[in-house]
């Protein structure tokens, strides 16, 4: 199924995890791909390894003028954006009182104003062009607490009610841009092996992170994959202001 032929996605945090695997599944499917991140050398593997239709941009989320300057040129050279996956997330393990302010502020930065950017250029050249979806990455951390992730879940719960905020902007608008998050428990993903590497034992460490998920272990990434490209396509063309959960029924449990 080519549910993304002739169109333009962006994808943030694009060299690895999640990123990569959305870049995977929307190339999969037809669409024109920019993998941004700030791992170049990643990146560019990534982009030569799917050839036509794959290109590299560096991008910090954080900073509004890269923002300006990479979705500028993607209209320059394709004309148009039609999907964006706010997709780069960091975490850092710590609660109320063992994380710092400047711990705080380096995940709100990512994961939470590189929403806000992503959301806000992308409105500014979508809505020229009759609409598109976004796709911002939130978590079960963003719906529910976990004591040793204070700054994580304050950030996703941030984007969480973030992209409700501006699904409804856009609809009221008219501007034809649909926004939703999806929300994954534990994925097996490089970030979830860095969260565990330094306690006693890694790998016990990882599989107990599976043990209170209903199905009984941990998500892959082309699940969540599946999920953002659903919210993406035009199979969603009536969903907007959503919460996915990609968990396995952890928070029906």
């Amino acid at each position: 199924m080519q549910r993304f032929e002739r169109k333009v996605a962006l994808v943030t945090g694009a060299a690895s995890g999640l990123g990569a695997a959305a870049v995977r599944r929307l190339h999969a499917e037809g669409a024109i791909v920019v993998i941004t991140d700030l791992a170049r050398e990643r990146g560019e593997a990534l982009a030569a390894e799917l050839g036509a239709r794959a290109a590299f941009a560096l991008l910090d989320v954080t900073q509004e003028a890269a923002w300006i300057e990479v979705l500028d040129a993607v209209v320059a050279k394709h004309g148009r954006l039609d999907v964006l996956v706010n997709n780069a997330g960091v975490g850092v393990v710590g609660d109320v009182e063992s994380t710092t302010l400047e711990q705080w502020r380096f995940v709100h930065a990512v994961n939470t104003e590189g929403t806000f950017l992503g959301c806000k250029h992308a409105i500014r050249v979508m809505k020229e062009r009759g609409g598109g979806a976004i796709v911002n990455l939130s978590s079960v951390a963003g719906i529910i607490g976990a004591p040793n992730l204070a700054a994580y879940c304050s950030s996703k719960g941030g984007v969480r009610t973030f992209t409700k905020s501006v699904a409804m902007h856009c609809a009221r608008k008219g501007y034809g841009i649909r926004v939703n998050s999806v929300h994954p428990s534990f994925i097996d993903t490089p970030m979830v092996d860095a969260m565990v590497e330094h306690t006693a034992d890694p790998a016990r460490s990882k599989a107990n992170l599976a043990k209170p998920i209903p199905l009984g272990k941990l998500g892959e990434p082309e699940d969540v994959a599946a999920a953002v490209a659903y919210l993406a396509s035009d199979d969603a063309k009536f969903v907007t202001g959503t919460e996915l959960l990609v968990d396995g029924g952890l928070l029906a449990s």
